[in-house]
Formats: C-alpha cells, sequence, structure tokens
C-alpha cells in the first residue's frame, strides 16, 4: 500500500513510471529524494543516469513548491508598565558644535556630557577664542588625568582612598541639629556600619516626605505623624493594680491623647483585641477597668505588663517622628525604621521617603536601591566629617557589595570570606580554617588574584601582569 501510494506521488508530480518504480525499489521517496545531500544525489545518478536525474530535481525542487510552514509558537504575553521619564532631549547648540570643531583643530576629544556642560556654562560668555582653548587644554588634561589606565589596581587605590580619610573622622554619636536633638551615628561608627552591611543601625532614622504642602494642612501631618509615630497605652495613660478587686486601672491623660488623636473608644478596642487582654476590658466612668479572669496575683501582675506594652497606635519600631518644613514641602524625621508600612500609608511620597537601613531599602525595593543608599550614606556621612573622597571609589564598593543581587558585608562573613581562592580566603583571617577545609575537600587555586600570586611569589595579575602574550609561529611549506 505504502509503495502504491509513494507511486501516485512521484506520477503525480510528473515523472514516468518506470523510472519511478526504480526510485521506490531502492529505497527512495520522494522526500526523500526532495531532502537527498551531495552524497545521496550521486547515488541516485548512477541509478537511473545524469539525464533523469535533472529531471528528477526540476520536479521535486521547483519553485512553486512552497516552504515548508512552522509551527507557529503560542505567543508570550506580556506586562507593559507604561512610564514617562522627564528627560529633556536637546539638539547641539551652536556654540557646541564651535566647542567641537576646535577640539577637532587641536586633536583631542572630550566626552559628551563634559562638552555639554562646558557649552551650557560659557554660552553667552564674553569669552576670546584663545581663553576658549585654553579652557579646553586644562579639561582635556584633567580628563586624562582622571582616566583609568587598563590593567590598574582600582580595588587598593579605593581602598587607600576610603580607609586614609577615615583615620581623620571622629568617633562618636552626633545629636542631629535642627531635628530636636535626634540622636544619629555620623563619623567612623556610621562608615563601619555601612561596609558592614548591619542588619539594623544603631540609631535607625528615616526622612518621610509627604505630599502635603500647604499651611492649612499642619493638622493632616500632625495626625499622619501619629499615626506613624509608636504609642503604648504607658505613653497615654497611668496604669494602677488594685488586688482587692483584682482589676488593672487605666486612668487616661486626656492631654496626651489629644496631643495623639486617640479617642477612648480606640484605646478599649485596641486593648480588647491585644494578646492577653480579648474581652477584660470595659469602660467605667473616665477610666478603663481590665479584670482578672482568674484569682491570682501573677495572673493580676501579666495583664498589667501586658497592658502597659499594649500598641494602641502607630507602626513598629518608629518610637518618635519630629515634624519638619523643608522647601514648601513637610517632612518627618523618625527615630526607628519600618520602610515597607511607612510606604503603605496615604499621603506619604513614596518616590523620596528614605531610611538609613540599607538592608531594609534592599528588602523593600531591591539591590539597586540598597547600592545607592550605600553610595549615598557613605558620601554623606564622609562629607559630615570634611571629607572628600571621589564618588568613584564609593560607587567601586558599592558594586562589589551588590553585584551578587544581594548585600554582602566587607569581611571574612562577605565578599572575603566568598573569594574563589584559597590563598585569599586565608591571607584574610582564620587561615588554619580555610587551609585545612581546602585540604580536605581537595580544592584548587587558579592564582589568578593579587594576593595569592604575592604568596607564591609570581607577577600579580594587574598591569602589565594581567596580558598574556601569545607568539603563533609561522608555518612552514607543506604544513
Amino acid at each position: 500500500m505504502a509503495t502504491k501510494n509513494a507511486l501516485e506521488v512521484f506520477k503525480s508530480r510528473g515523472l514516468d513510471e518506470k523510472t519511478s518504480e526504480k526510485l521506490i525499489e531502492n529505497g527512495y521517496t520522494y522526500t526523500k529524494v526532495a531532502r537527498a545531500n551531495e552524497k545521496k544525489l550521486r547515488e541516485i545518478e548512477k541509478l537511473i543516469g545524469e539525464k533523469k536525474l535533472k529531471q528528477i530535481l526540476s520536479v521535486v525542487r521547483s519553485k512553486d513548491r512552497g516552504p515548508k510552514k512552522k509551527k507557529e509558537k503560542p505567543l508570550k504575553a506580556i506586562t507593559l508598565t507604561k512610564m514617562e521619564l522627564p528627560v529633556k532631549v536637546e539638539k547641539p547648540s551652536n556654540f557646541e558644535d564651535k566647542l567641537t570643531k576646535m577640539l577637532e583643530g587641536m586633536n583631542k576629544k572630550l566626552p559628551w556630557s563634559v562638552m555639554h556642560e562646558i557649552a551650557m556654562r560659557l554660552d553667552g560668555a564674553n569669552i576670546s577664542d584663545k581663553m576658549l582653548k585654553k579652557i579646553l587644554e586644562t579639561t582635556h588634561e584633567r580628563c586624562q588625568v582622571h582616566a583609568v589606565d587598563p590593567g590598574e589596581s582600582v580595588g587598593i587605590l579605593a581602598a587607600q582612598s576610603i580607609g586614609e580619610p577615615g583615620t581623620q573622622m571622629t568617633m562618636r554619636t552626633f545629636h542631629y541639629a535642627g531635628v530636636a536633638e535626634m540622636n544619629v551615628t555620623l563619623g567612623l561608627p556610621r562608615l563601619i556600619e555601612i561596609v558592614d552591611a548591619r542588619r539594623v543601625p544603631s540609631t535607625p532614622i528615616m526622612e518621610i516626605h509627604l505630599e502635603v504642602s500647604s499651611e492649612d494642612d499642619l493638622e493632616k501631618v500632625r495626625a499622619i505623624a501619629s499615626n506613624i509615630e509608636l504609642t503604648n497605652l504607658i505613653d497615654i495613660a497611668d496604669i494602677e493594680t488594685d488586688i482587692n478587686t483584682m482589676e488593672v486601672l487605666v486612668k487616661l491623660d486626656k492631654r496626651k491623647m489629644e496631643r495623639k488623636n486617640i479617642t477612648p473608644e480606640e484605646v478599649l478596642r485596641k486593648l480588647n483585641k491585644a494578646k492577653g487582654l480579648k474581652g477584660l476590658a470595659e469602660m467605667r466612668e473616665s477610666m478603663i477597668v481590665i479584670k482578672c479572669d482568674e484569682p491570682s496575683y501573677k495572673k493580676l501582675q501579666k495583664i498589667s505588663e501586658d497592658a502597659k506594652s499594649s500598641q494602641i497606635k502607630g507602626i513598629d519600631g518608629i518610637n518618635r517622628a519630629v515634624i519638619r518644613k523643608l522647601g514648601g514641602r513637610y517632612v518627618v524625621y523618625t527615630e526607628g525604621s519600618n520602610l515597607e508600612k511607612v510606604l503603605m500609608i496615604d499621603h506619604v511620597d513614596k518616590t523620596k521617603t528614605t531610611t538609613n537601613s540599607i538592608l531594609e531599602i534592599y528588602e523593600v525595593l531591591g539591590v539597586e536601591a540598597a547600592r545607592n543608599s550605600i553610595i549615598n550614606e557613605a558620601s554623606k556621612t564622609l562629607e559630615e566629617q570634611g571629607l572628600t573622597v571621589d564618588i568613584r571609589h564609593i560607587m567601586l564598593v558599592a558594586d562589589l557589595m551588590t553585584n551578587d543581587g544581594d548585600v554582602k558585608a566587607i569581611g571574612r562573613h562577605g565578599i572575603s570570606g566568598r573569594k574563589s581562592s584559597v590563598l585569599a580566603r586565608a591571607a584574610f583571617e582564620i587561615t588554619s580554617t580555610h587551609l585545612l577545609r581546602a585540604a580536605i575537600i581537595g580544592e584548587v587555586d587558579p592564582l589568578e588574584g593579587v594576593v595569592e600570586n604575592i604568596i607564591v611569589g609570581q607577577p600579580v595579575t594587574v598591569g602589565t601582569g594581567a596580558v598574556n602574550l601569545v607568539w603563533a609561529p609561522p608555518k612552514k611549506d607543506g604544513e
């Protein structure tokens, strides 16, 4: 049946019956002939002759035989978020063209961003061409000085550039002037916190920007601040225990409650939902009474302690909130940090609100935001001490701390402890432990870094040592 069908296919394509039968007898179907390679075509030619082969190929490989249809793959749906970036695209000005031609005449080049900034600053100024040429020459010299040579030891330069000014930094915790004497860690302790990637800074602080600018909205700002600041029952009431009636008496301070925008009904509702106090509190005249559900002094004392620590309002971790106005907008500074919950509050500007807790930024906003936070916090810490460090050194440290997708400390529990080289890890700390572990598992050191090559007495892989030359000898005749 299969042979008959194959014969019909050849005949329907215009081939004579004798040639078709000969091909089929030797195992060649229409599809095999159409897809035959050079070796198979030579075999077919020996079988039926060159003339017949050309006739067959003219039929099976004719142009009217369309390409094989590929099975279409289902389209994958991609969710696109439209976003407009406020970037102003400007054409080069006439003055910028003049600078470009002047540089070309000097046979020199400058980055476009530098050229654009020079043009913006000098356009319209009464400057002679001689002075303009001098400015371009000086700028070009400065750019050449600041350029990094290939194979340069940028890590050592960054360590030296940050470490040396660090010796001039103070060792104390300062008060944050202008923000109601809020404590903040500065100087060397803060720099150590940053490079150690501490989960909780010694003085966590948030800078919460609000989308409220009018003077008439100060009450709204205070309401937002009271919703942020953590308020426990002990902050707004005097708490006593009555051992005669086995009750805890909560005497509310109306002045403190008004300041924090809290009502007695709200306090009662929160107490009845609190752990260990559910359904035990009731309003009695001007105070709240919490009953002890069993005749035990120990249980009464526990109810009293639970009541004191009961959270009435605010966000966990934020113990204090201070309102300030900067540039026509309100800013709330806090002692304590909880970025995730603060960003969920209405009227909080989510694009500007930040915290000095780098790992919290990483967990909420991701690794790129954490990288920017490391750069900003380290730069701010150095600048507050009057120290100037090139931003590229700090960026290198931030890149190294975040290049694996998470935030790592610079130390044996972070970057230094994760190096691929056994000798580099051993040279940093706990030498015997690293060497013993490497010996047990048979670890191999490829000797690709600087430290390990110094240990074994080989040229280091930086500068000219980073280049490997390969010579290919000329081939002799006949090779």
